[in-house]
């Protein structure tokens, strides 16, 4: 029934759309994907073994994943009292985007707009390294400093983002005579997985629709793959993009490790709870119920109890003979979902931890009733 990579990869290159929008839990293949998909559309060679790592272009298909931020990495030697500098490896991405395209003030622009309009990053004349700073207004400006993880994803996303509105705006011209630059007249795809996870609701509801609105500006035969673990990020796509020229999916891994590509609906947004909860309900018929599935509990009582407006989740837990929630299945739902690899565990679990599981989702179905599925 599940597929390889290589096959879900193949399955998404004869879809033939536009834009396809891929749900999928983190550790699910997102970035391998990628990956596969990259060398399914341009093969690498052995003479591209050594540029493997830090090319995000190549002629057919440019893609943003993890590997995209290994092009960057910090020289911050402190013991030596080194000012703290995010270095550029030598690479035609950056290369292209900075030196030849000069859009380092839209790279700045874009960086302040989901972050803060103070923090500023200063290019070196080479462009081979970056300093960030916080400007004052009076023409003065902090130390050199070292940014957070999250502001440095938001600033390699700001550098992709920039490069993506110069290869859309270039492609746009359509007699291929005309354009500025030849080399990206072959390309056939751009991938997109998981662009930024640590940005606040409101800023990546900016980010997706920006990304949407651009994407959607896009005259030439380009198309478009974008995954994430973000169900805000995907349902604020799926709310921006024409059903015409979309399509979307749950990317699913079973035990085995294979995959399967499950298409979704068009008439609304993906419902992460619900899916969660569905996954729980068929983990207990069938008997394979995991630790990870005590996660997935506790991520359906959050929505919830922020939904109907308690302050903690514990609060939608069936009441004890006092009145208040059994203290152990608190417990054992904190133990079980707060270990650092809750999503991707599976240990068994004991008979009496599988009981309180299958309690807890058939009262929490019932108390708030959670329309049933058809069987």
């Amino acid at each position: 029934m599940g597929l390889s990579l290589t096959e879900i990869a193949q399955e998404l290159n004869a879809a033939n759309k536009k834009v396809q929008l891929i749900y999928a839990f983190n550790g699910s293949g997102k970035t391998r994907l990628s990956r596969e998909f990259k060398q399914l559309i341009a093969p690498k060679t052995d003479s591209d073994e050594d540029i493997e790592q830090t090319e995000p272009y190549g002629p057919k298909i440019f893609y943003y994943n993890a590997f995209t931020e290994d092009l960057f990495y910090w020289d911050n030697d402190l013991h030596l009292d080194t000012e703290p500098k995010l270095k550029i490896q030598p690479n035609s991405f950056t290369q292209w985007v900075l030196q030849d395209q000069g859009q380092d003030r839209n790279i700045v622009a874009n960086f302040q707009h989901y972050t803060d309009e103070k923090l500023t990053p200063h290019f070196s004349e080479d462009f081979s390294e970056v300093t960030f700073s916080f400007e004052r207004g009076n023409n003065e400006r902090s130390e050199n400093i070292k940014i957070s993880k999250g502001e440095e994803s938001n600033f390699i996303w700001s550098v992709f983002y920039s490069l993506l509105e110069q290869v859309i705006e270039v492609l746009n011209v359509a007699e291929p005579g005309e354009r500025e630059t030849n080399q990206f007249n072959q390309l056939e795809y751009v991938f997109i997985d998981d662009p930024i996870s640590s940005l606040d609701e409101n800023h990546l509801i900016e980010l997706a629709a920006d990304l949407a609105r651009l994407i959607k500006s896009s005259q030439s035969t380009v198309k478009f793959i974008i995954t994430t673990h973000n169900p805000l990020f995907y349902n604020v796509l799926h709310n921006e993009f024409k059903q015409d020229r979309f399509k979307k999916y749950l990317l699913k891994k079973y035990e085995d490790g294979e995959y399967e590509l499950v298409p979704q609906p068009h008439d609304s947004p993906f419902s992460y709870h619900l899916y969660l909860k569905a996954e729980l309900e068929k983990a207990i018929v069938t008997g394979l119920l995991n630790k990870y599935h005590f996660n997935f509990l506790r991520n359906i009582l959050e929505k919830t109890s922020t939904f109907l407006g308690y302050q903690d989740w514990t609060e939608l837990l069936p009441p004890g003979d006092d009145g208040r929630p059994n203290p152990y299945e608190a417990r054992i739902i904190n133990i079980s979902s707060h270990s650092k690899h809750a999503g991707e565990e599976t240990i068994d679990l004991t008979e009496n931890d599988k009981r309180v599981l299958e309690f807890l989702v058939r009262e929490t179905s019932q108390n708030y009733r959670f329309k049933q599925r058809n069987s």
